[in-house]
Formats: structure tokens, C-alpha cells, sequence
């Protein structure tokens, strides 16, 4: 028998549900928390690092855009494409379920960590959650359109970001993307056991939220050069 679901919060907490109730989830999750981890520092933030610091060539006008995100056509299509399902797409489609289930599952722990943290820990979730909306729509306006014949050039971002209220989604996606990897550093230093001791804890925060800033004004930059 199926079961039928009358809104999209029955159907989100039923699948939910069947994620705890998967054994091997269960039985593994220590290891499936570790690779989530490690996937969105490397290859996932490596990747938007890398991402954003090609959109900021824009900063320099539009032949220089398109010059420097036209080396990409000199790789071979296959080629290219299989570097793309490897090093960016399955990583960040397990990353990106996978932060899911922890989204509706995780409880702060406001025994271990101050309430800074337990707020970082909040807006990472909430982050995290709207980065795969902000993502598929990022996706669906450049690679897909490139698949279907577009040229993903200077001119593309323009149309893209030419209304107020998609400049805004843009750079709300920016800053959460940004938000979400430096946060993500400072728990993948300690949940792999680099900074165990609470001062090498509140050192990767300063570090953590400074790259943020950093990181933050080259994305923005970019996507303004746009406008």
C-alpha cells in the first residue's frame, strides 16, 4: 500500500524517517559524517574558491572574463565533463543530501560550545538548506543552458543578474556559500581532531571568519561587475 501525503512536510519527514531507518546509515554514520566533512573542504570548497576567484576576472571587463573562463574550451568535452561528475557534481550531490538529513536531524550542543557556536550552528543548517535551491538554480541558469546549445560568457552572467531581485538572490547565495564553507572549516578542524584544546578553537574561529570576510568581498565584487 502507498501512502498518501497531503503537503510537502509529510512527505519530507517520511523521507526523513526512512534515512534512520536505513541500518547502514545508522551503523556508519561516524564515516558518513567524516567524508560529508572532508568533501565540502575538499574537493566542494576548494571548487568555490577556485569558482569565485574566476568570476572576479569580471572586475576587469568582459574580455577579460571571457578569456580567462574560455581556457575551459580547450579541454576536451568528454574529458572535461567526466573531471565535472567527479571532482564537482557527486561530491557536491552527496554533500548536499547528505547536509539535508543532517539539517533535520542534528540538535545543537549547547553543553560543549558556546552560544556563538550554537548560532554558527544554526545558520549553518539554514545555510545549508537554501544553498541547494540557490545551487540547482545557479545550475539549471548556466550549465544546463550550456548543455542546451547557450555560451556561458560575460553577457549570460549580465542577463542573469540585470533584475534587482535576482542581483539579490545572487549575492544572498554568494554569502551563504562563503558563510557555509568557513564555518564548515572550523567544524572540519575539530571534528577530525585538529583543534581539540578551546584555544585552538577560538583561534580557527577568528581565522574562520576572517576568511569569510575575504572571501565574501571577492564574491561580491564579482558578481557586481556584472550589473
Amino acid at each position: 500500500m502507498y501512502k498518501a501525503f497531503t503537503n510537502c512536510d509529510d512527505l519530507l519527514t517520511s523521507y526523513f524517517n526512512y534515512l534512520r531507518g536505513v541500518s547502514v546509515l545508522a551503523k556508519n554514520e561516524f564515516y558518513w559524517r567524516r567524508l560529508h566533512s572532508l568533501l565540502g573542504v575538499i574537493p566542494v570548497g576548494l571548487f568555490l574558491v577556485f569558482h569565485l576567484s574566476l568570476n572576479f576576472t569580471a572586475t576587469g571587463g568582459e574580455e577579460t572574463y571571457n578569456t580567462a573562463t574560455g581556457v575551459m574550451n580547450y579541454v576536451p568535452g568528454p574529458l572535461l565533463l567526466l573531471v565535472e561528475w567527479v571532482v564537482i557534481y557527486i561530491p557536491l550531490l552527496f554533500h548536499g543530501l547528505y547536509g539535508l538529513y543532517i539539517a533535520f536531524t542534528a540538535t545543537p550542543n549547547n553543553k560543549r560550545f558556546s552560544t556563538f557556536r550554537n548560532w554558527m550552528f544554526l545558520l549553518q543548517r539554514i545555510t545549508g538548506v537554501f544553498l541547494v535551491i540557490f545551487i540547482a538554480w545557479h545550475m539549471f541558469q548556466t550549465r544546463i543552458q550550456k548543455a542546451l546549445g547557450a555560451d556561458v560568457n560575460f553577457n549570460m552572467m549580465e542577463e542573469i543578474v540585470a533584475t534587482p531581485w535576482m542581483l539579490a538572490f545572487y549575492i544572498v547565495g554568494i554569502l551563504s556559500a562563503t558563510l557555509h564553507l568557513s564555518n564548515g572549516l572550523w567544524a572540519f578542524l575539530v571534528s577530525w581532531g585538529i583543534t581539540q584544546s578551546p584555544q585552538s578553537q577560538k583561534v580557527a574561529s577568528w581565522l574562520s571568519m576572517a576568511f569569510f570576510v575575504i572571501i565574501s568581498i571577492v564574491g561580491v565584487t564579482a558578481i557586481l561587475a556584472f550589473v
